[in-house]
């Protein structure tokens, strides 16, 4: 429903309060309270939630990492007959791995995947015959079979990044001391480039790690002849001395890191044999100052594609190689709307050579199919399409998610990309679903949840018609959750008109047995920066529930600048990060306020990375509106953060400086009236600590109190079992101390 000013007679919201409170509690399960050592202890509360869902290629084994009941945050490998349902553990992490510590360069990698922290198998990739497992583990690399034998392939102290095997399944490859490792599937492996020092071959460099979404540097054609590689030398990107602060000792690092405004790498591709004996300069373009945003193969190996970003974002060129020659001709160019950029996005090229593509043309991302140089729109949706999970081309059809019905709650939908048809929705409107699908296009696996249901997921056939459980994670008495459902307090979802004219969707559970005449206080949580959407109607974080629990209303709303509403919903935080997304978090503040049972003297607001920021900015633009501010890992200054970010949101600093001086939350810290906690972890590679310390010392210099916690050897990631439950007693007994503690007066 939506919550609106008019319609807050007290009476009846508490009553539907009262209606929102607890889940049905299976038979023989005995209640017990929620507390901060088991939201984050083992098992998860939100129960089996399986990663790297994937199907063999024959399509009769799906495989997932499964993580451990005894321990969080360490995954094993399962597979499962889809014929049978029955599951198997295939490599058990701890029996096989070393417990060897990995490379800087993977434990830089895995936090670029935001899978820092997390332990035992990680990712892994089937060979293409179905027979055999390729699985990267504790820095080296084995070979399972179905049969349960795992051979041990490499035995290195470097580590291989981005390991594959061949697309004829001839080759195992892998990126180790910055070269390229390539060898027969059994046989030792060598070096076919060069690379080392600041030169390096087959990986992918920091921004299209952490900026682009791709972490891999090279690209195997489909009969195994040939490798697309990409290589670079990192010399003219500045330096930055990297200080990983641990517990008892310090270590520094010189690590390459392009800020805003710097030099980036200029990128290379070269087309090369298996054996190193022959390579292609592959050319991209006159412009050097670019991104390699995505390369790929033609189906028939005769055609290499690469996709070229300008330094400035507001291009992109798809680019058609020759592998022989490595001459290039642009086959399209896409370009952003005036005053955005572009999103990269979904595509999946076909085996007739044409493609079908997802672009913001219209200013809501839709499906697109190019062929011979003509298009041909898809679809015509109320709201963007937000990714492809698949292609049928026996049938014709493709797979695809958007939240064109409901925009909390995203659907997997199908359509034609030969006849002029409508989309058909595959999921239950009830739940927020996303998909992904074996590479034929024939089988789709939905994840999903819903207020009432954690993340489950399953096995559909072309027609969403469900097959199997894949994890069904139900709500009975054997779930980790179930001694604290009936203290569950669902969310209820409504919106308010933004200052900027806007739609903005909100989030808000209240705590339990509330009574008529009492104020509860407000946690009021926040991200704000682009590409991402934190109000859905999914099922809520435990963490989220204790705090309600506690005694806080919780509260959550999404601001101009967040993804899935189109190209005008984000381009206003264009050169103005830090302004409109201040504006519109107000007018969520301004609201919670009226309701009767919030005490408006007490509305807390908390941050992590961009929310961070935002928890300053909110602090410097409205004091007083705020009893207090929790900043994790903040941004404080763009001109510390990365060029493939940073520019393409507010501009090249050297070019708009006064958007960055706008922006600044470290010289207008000074005005923060209110108190102020800020959380950091010493040996964060992303958002760097001295985002926090220039901050530090402007208001230490001014005499401006704040309070602060640095957590040694944590990197943007401060979280664990029992590191998580000292940040969120910190938390907590910050607010305490401030006047922000839970309960109602």
């Amino acid at each position: 429903m939506t919550l609106t000013r008019t319609s807050l007679a007290l009476g009846a919201l508490l009553s539907a309060t009262s209606a929102l409170a607890g889940l049905p509690v299976p038979p023989g399960v005995s209640e017990q309270p929620l507390t901060l050592d088991r939201v984050f202890a083992s098992p998860s509360l939100t129960g089996q939630a399986p990663r790297g869902v994937k199907l063999s290629p024959n399509g009769r084994i799906l495989t997932e990492l499964r993580n451990r009941a005894d321990d969080r945050e360490r995954y094993d490998l399962w597979a499962v007959d889809t014929s049978t349902g029955q599951a198997r553990m295939l490599v058990d992490s701890q029996k096989v791995g070393t417990g060897a510590a990995l490379s800087e360069a993977e434990k830089m990698q895995l936090e670029r995947k935001r899978l820092g922290g997390l332990k035992g198998i990680l990712d892994y990739g089937w060979t293409p015959d179905s027979k055999a497992i390729l699985v990267p583990l504790d820095g080296d690399l084995y070979l399972a079979s179905l049969d349960g034998k795992v051979t041990r392939l490499t035995n290195s102290k470097d580590g291989e990044l981005n390991p594959a095997i061949s697309e004829k399944g001839n080759y195992v490859s892998f990126v180790s001391g910055q070269k390229l490792w390539v060898g027969k599937v059994g046989a030792k492996p060598k070096a076919i480039t060069p690379g080392g020092g600041t030169i390096h071959y087959g990986e992918a460099e920091f921004v299209a790690q952490e900026e682009l979404d791709r972490f891999t540097g090279y690209w195997w054609n489909p009969d195994d002849t040939r490798i697309a590689v990409e290589w670079y030398d990192e010399s003219n990107v500045k330096v930055v001395t990297r200080t990983s602060i641990g517990a008892e000792e310090t270590t520094t690092f010189e690590q390459r890191y392009p800020a805003a405004g710097t030099p980036n790498i200029v990128p290379h591709l070269e087309i090369i044999s298996p054996d190193g004996g022959r390579k292609v300069a592959a050319d991209l373009g006159p412009d050097k100052d670019i991104y390699l945003a995505r390369v790929d193969w033609a189906k028939d190996g005769k055609t290499l594609y690469a996709q070229i970003l300008n330094r400035v974002q507001d291009r992109l060129d798809m680019r058609a190689i020759d592998p022989v020659t490595g001459k290039s001709r642009v086959l399209f160019s896409e370009r952003a709307a005036p005053g955005h950029w572009i999103n990269l996005a979904d595509y999946k090229w076909l085996d007739d050579g044409s493609l079908i593509w997802v672009s913001e043309r219209t200013g809501l991302a839709q499906l697109y199919r190019f062929d011979r140089g003509q298009w041909t729109k898809l679809t015509s949706l109320a709201g963007p399409v937000a990714g492809i999970a698949g292609v049928n081309q026996a049938t014709g059809s493709v797979y695809f998610e958007s939240n064109a019905e409901d925009p909390l709650a995203q659907q997997v939908y199908r359509t034609s990309y030969r006849t002029a048809s409508p989309p058909v929705r595959l999921t239950d409107p009830a739940f927020v679903n996303g998909a992904s699908m074996d590479k034929k296009g024939t089988r789709l696996i939905v994840g999903r949840s819903s207020a009432t249901q954690p993340a489950q997921s399953y096995l559909a056939d072309g027609d969403g018609k469900r097959i199997a459980w894949i994890a069904e994670n139900r709500l009975d008495a054997s779930h980790p959750y179930a001694p604290y459902l009936a203290a569950h307090q669902l969310a209820r979802n409504g919106s308010i008109k933004g200052p900027g004219g806007d739609t903005l969707y909100y989030k808000l559970i209240t705590p339990p047995n509330m009574k008529p005449g009492q104020r509860y206080p407000v946690f009021f949580e926040h991200y704000g920066g682009p590409h991402s959407q934190t109000v859905t109607k999914g099922f809520e974080n435990p963490l989220t529930e204790y705090l309600v629990q506690q005694g806080y209303v919780y509260f959550e709303i999404d601001n101009r600048g967040s993804a899935n509403r189109g190209v005008a919903f984000e381009k206003p935080i264009y050169h103005a990060m830090g302004s409109v997304e201040v504006a519109d978090q107000k007018a969520g503040a301004d609201f919670v306020k009226t309701l009767p049972f919030v005490d408006p003297s007490r509305v807390a607001i908390y941050g992590w990375s961009y929310g961070g920021y935002m928890t300053l900015k909110m602090l410097e633009t409205n004091p007083g509106t705020y009893a207090a501010g929790i900043a994790g890992a903040p941004v404080t200054r763009w001109e510390l953060y990365d060029t493939a970010y940073t520019e393409r949101y507010m501009g090249d600093p050297r070019q708009v400086p006064q958007a960055y001086a706008a922006s600044d939350a470290v010289e207008q810290s000074l005005g923060i009236r209110d108190p102020l906690f800020v959380i950091h972890g010493l040996s964060d590679d992303n958002v760097v600590f001295p985002n926090s310390s220039a901050l530090f010392a402007k208001m230490q210099g001014a005499a401006v109190p704040f309070e602060m916690a640095v957590y040694p050897g944590y990197t943007h990631r401060v979280a664990g079992p029992k590191v998580s439950v000292s940040v969120w007693q910190g938390i907590l007994n910050f607010l305490k101390r401030n006047g922000v503690g839970p309960g109602p007066r």
